[in-house]
């Protein structure tokens, strides 16, 4: 397997460097030229400079897997609630495929949002009721309205959202950035992973945060509430810092000696790993302990803000790595897949998710952070305009699957504020006009961080792959 080239090195031997460049003395200034230039670009990273400049350094990615309703929460529809138990016409669904879960129903009904929207900030955003923080930050979004997938199932909908592909084994979008732009610090891994615990839901695997058939240094930290934030870093009984730091040496010594200058990919993405271990050991503690935030900063973020591994407390940590130099922050919170219950299960999850990702972006931007880091809110997919199974006036329902138009919504880092970008037809059902695909968001997201989305590849099995695939579009009406 060839790989393209990575960045100059800066521990070119006396004569490689000057077999090389063949320059003599003026070889010396050159690559030293170069390996700063390299450095204060993007440190570690296969890409040698970024292909324009950036506006994002940093991504916290707040994903709310299930697929939340657009239509009670962001798309005011109405024409649904005028028209609530009326039939889809079929002109409006065109022949769409429909779940197993409400393909074999014998009737399709409207059915409207129960919960009022209104206007908010001089963007006039509209959101429903159940999004009062979000609204009141409302001239800091840019609300996305036509965002589409061709997944219609969770599995494949959440690795193509955070893969570019609906099967596993592709690189997620974090190991791609720490893949090309290299680490901000050595003291934290570069891409990290939070889940709100005691969630249920569709399941969450480690392939979505994984690296595919990059290298394995590239995959995500996973941290976890609890006494041991990463599982494995801390020393066994008996072993001491010092002894742990003497094994590792003895590892690299043995590692080199044994193959006396081309040293063994696997072995030395091992090493790294232990290396990264050792430097977590001092550096996690120090990320996790909320004691030194102030009372005003944790109660912004809500009551759960002190309570490890929930959203709030994620949300707050989510800032703090960002702080410290993590390049991509992924947050998971599942819970949003109603087929049924949706009026007490969408409060519930709003409860649980509005005030603390609206304090996330209010406490980023009060630190000067918000103009640099890229704030994403949203799903793999959206949801129905109809109702799954019977519809019965008054009573609670539910909404399938809908993968042909949803909603996100992005903050800082180049974005435009105050903004909603696309529309839906009057039915909630299909996008009206131009619509954003998982590829172009892509594609988006890498124009932010200064990379090129065709230009950022890795050769795997004699073909060059991208995030993108061979598709997207950068959305620059969405730009600031």
């Amino acid at each position: 397997m060839s790989n393209p080239p990575l960045a100059p090195s800066c521990s070119m031997n006396r004569r490689t460097l000057l077999n090389t460049f063949g320059m003599g003395l003026g070889g010396f200034a050159l690559n030293e030229m170069l390996c700063k230039e390299v450095q204060a670009v993007n440190g570690n990273g296969a890409l040698q400079h970024v292909h324009h400049a950036p506006k994002a350094k940093r991504v916290i990615y707040l994903f709310q897997a299930g697929g939340p309703s657009q239509l009670d929460l962001f798309d005011n529809k109405p024409t649904l609630v005028k028209r609530t138990g009326q039939q889809l016409p079929e002109s409006v669904r065109g022949g769409q495929r429909l779940t197993g879960m409400s393909g074999n129903q014998s009737s399709l009904p409207l059915v409207g949002s129960p919960f009022t929207f209104s206007q908010h900030g001089e963007s006039g955003a509209t959101l429903s009721e159940l999004l009062p923080h979000t609204a009141a930050i409302a001239d800091r979004l840019c609300f996305v309205k036509a965002m589409y997938t061709e997944s219609i199932n969770h599995g494949p909908g959440v690795c193509f959202m955070q893969s570019g592909s609906q099967i596993p084994g592709r690189p997620s979008i974090g190991a791609w950035l720490d893949y090309g732009l290299g680490s901000i610090t050595n003291e934290l891994p570069s891409f990290v992973v939070l889940i709100t615990k005691k969630k249920g839901g569709q399941p969450l695997q480690s392939h979505l945060w994984g690296s595919g058939f990059l290298p394995s240094r590239h995959q995500a930290v996973r941290f976890r509430s609890g006494s041991d934030p990463v599982l494995y870093i801390n020393n066994p009984p008996g072993i001491s810092s010092d002894n742990r730091r003497l094994m590792l040496d003895g590892l690299r010594r043995l590692h080199e000696h044994q193959f006396s200058g081309t040293p063994d990919n696997e072995i030395t993405e091992r090493i790294a790993h232990y290396e990264m271990a050792y430097r977590m050991q001092a550096s996690v503690p120090d990320v996790t302990d909320l004691s030194d935030e102030p009372k005003h900063v944790l109660e912004r973020y809500g009551s759960d803000a002190t309570d490890a591994g929930s959203f709030a407390a994620n949300c707050l940590l989510a800032r703090r790595l960002a702080e410290r130099g993590v390049r991509f922050i992924q947050l998971y919170h599942q819970g949003w897949d109603h087929h049924g219950g949706l009026r007490g299960g969408l409060k519930k999850q709003c409860k649980e998710t509005d005030q603390p990702a609206a304090a996330l972006v209010q406490d980023l931007a009060d630190r000067g952070m918000l103009d640099d880091t890229l704030v994403i809110w949203g799903g793999e997919f959206g949801r129905t305009n109809y109702c799954q199974g019977l519809y019965k006036p008054g009573a609670d329902f539910g909404r399938d699957h809908h993968p042909r138009c949803f909603t996100s919504w992005m903050a800082g880092g180049g974005i435009r504020p105050g903004i909603s970008w696309g529309k839906t037809c009057e039915y909630g059902y299909n996008i009206d006009g131009e619509g954003v695909h998982i590829h172009d968001f892509h594609a988006t997201l890498l124009h932010l961080l200064g990379i090129d989305h065709e230009r950022l590849t890795y050769k795997f099995q004699g073909r060059r792959y991208r995030l993108t695939d061979v598709h997207g579009h950068v959305v620059k009406e969405i730009l600031a």
